[in-house]
């Protein structure tokens, strides 16, 4: 089981459910931080139930594998996944994205690799996944009589924590299939997602991550209606969401972090809020290419010109921002043209953070139709390269912080810091981006601790990463 169902396991068992016979369920989270946020509702369910988890497949009544499949590597660990739940268990509920997906003739492809789960369903399909467990493994006792915290079960570390603010996804991007799987974008009510980010900060939680397909769209398919907060109106709208997310996250002096920001124009009414220190001064912007022609093909909303412009504007109304980013190399049709357009672009563009793709092909992405398919070799190649540059760009920016103090929020520190430990400046998003290696304290009487702050001064750099020393 993967670290993710470890952690879930961790977080609901209490005593000894064997003694109690109470029901085990195996989980196993797969994908993105999305799909996570789904298993935590799953997981908060199963609680609220009274249902308990198992740290393995063989110890569980039954196990539950919330798929990923984006990509061809990942639509492969999901069913390698399935399958080992099934060999060491026998009765597997899957869910999420892979669970939406065709085979060939039109059928589950789930379903046919794996005739024998119990039951399968798509993303955010809580309700659906419930009952197929209560089907095959009865709940146990009355879930009103349950405690459940509420901010519900978490998979992450105690002092950070996702918020799903929205569904699906409006943009038909070639590449991608997820408006499929996910469906069209569905904003939760602004009074629901503020009530869920006031019971987290609550709770402990240090650093809030906004998450969605969309977080720039958040509110449009509403048209931005006024809801209501501890009895005040407040517009389903991006802005003015993270403008409380902000006034919310200050008594804690927590940190509030945005990802999944298309760079739409109205993006820039964040950054006084970023220059205030209100939220972070870091934005995950997919541009996923340059070069118009590229992005046309992509069917992406935005063009490479305006997206130069556009960060201009950003680091003169805030200079600190840190910008982070993916991107496809070797999109069908791609010449080498547009490919050292690209590499321009980064060299001009100094994205702080900066991942990229090969392409690969996705059943039933329109991309698949397009001419030009470029051979592995090549796209792999033109990754390599792409990586080359923004591995370059990072170091730059990363030796640039050497000598600056910094606030870190410390992930690992074993024997309270004594010998140093591990941590993130706000510029480092959990999983994904690099991290500040602390060095041990240099009075006697500091001690670093899991989940709080402490201020390092910067150095040197190692690879993708920081090196600071604890003042």
């Amino acid at each position: 089981m993967t670290q993710t169902a470890a952690a879930a396991s961790t977080a609901l068992t209490s005593g000894d459910a064997a003694s109690r016979n109470i029901p085990k369920i195996g989980f196993v989270s797969l994908g993105c931080p999305k799909a996570l946020t789904d298993s935590e509702l799953i997981l908060t369910q199963l609680r609220a139930e009274g249902y308990d988890t198992s740290k393995s497949f063989a110890g569980a009544d039954l196990v539950i594998v919330n798929t990923c499949g984006f990509i061809d590597d990942a639509v492969k660990e999901s069913l390698d996944t399935i399958g080992e739940a099934l060999a060491e268990n026998g009765k597997v509920i899957v869910t999420g994205c892979l669970g939406a997906k065709a085979g060939e003739g039109g059928g589950n492809l789930v379903r046919q690799m794996h005739p024998s789960v119990l039951a399968v369903t798509g993303p955010h399909a809580t309700q659906e996944v419930m009952d197929a467990v209560h089907v095959h493994v009865p709940k146990p006792h009355d879930p009103f009589v349950d405690l459940v915290p509420a901010y519900g079960v978490k998979l992450t570390p105690r002092h950070y924590a996702y918020l799903k603010i929205s569904e699906g996804c409006n943009h038909r991007c070639s590449f991608c299939i997820i408006p499929s799987m996910r469906g069209d974008l569905v904003s939760r009510p602004i009074g629901d997602v503020l009530n869920e980010a006031r019971a987290l900060f609550e709770s402990g939680v240090k650093e809030l991550l906004v998450i969605s397909q969309d977080t720039s769209a958040y509110g449009v398919d509403v048209k931005y209606r006024t809801g209501f907060w501890d009895g005040k109106p407040v517009k389903t709208r991006m802005t003015d969401l993270v403008e409380r997310l902000g006034e919310l996250a200050e008594p804690f002096g927590a940190w509030v972090r945005l990802h999944y920001v298309y760079p739409y124009p109205h993006v820039d009414e964040i950054l006084p809020m970023m220059a205030a220190g209100r939220v972070l001064p870091y934005l995950d912007v997919p541009f996923q290419h340059a070069h118009p022609d590229v992005l046309k093909r992509m069917k992406r909303p935005a063009n490479g010109e305006k997206n130069l412009e556009r960060l201009q504007r950003w680091r003169e109304a805030c200079p600190q921002i840190v910008v982070r980013s993916t991107f496809i190399a070797g999109f069908p049709g791609e010449t080498e043209a547009e490919f050292e357009h690209l590499l321009d672009f980064m060299r001009e563009a100094r994205i702080d953070r900066a991942g990229c793709f090969a392409y690969s092909p996705v059943d039933g992405a329109s991309a698949n139709e397009l001419a030009g398919a470029l051979p592995d070799a090549v796209r792999e190649e033109r990754r390599a390269r792409f990586m080359a540059v923004a591995e370059a760009v990072s170091a730059e920016k990363l030796r640039e912080r050497v000598g600056a103090e910094m606030q870190v929020l410390i992930d690992a520190a074993p024997a309270l810091g004594k010998k140093g430990g591990r941590g993130r400046s706000y510029a480092d998003a959990p999983e994904i981006d690099g991290v500040v290696h602390l060095l041990p304290p240099l009075k006697a009487s500091k001690q670093l601790r899991v989940g709080e702050f402490t201020r390092a001064r910067i150095v040197g750099t190692q690879g993708h990463d920081l090196v600071g020393q604890p003042l």
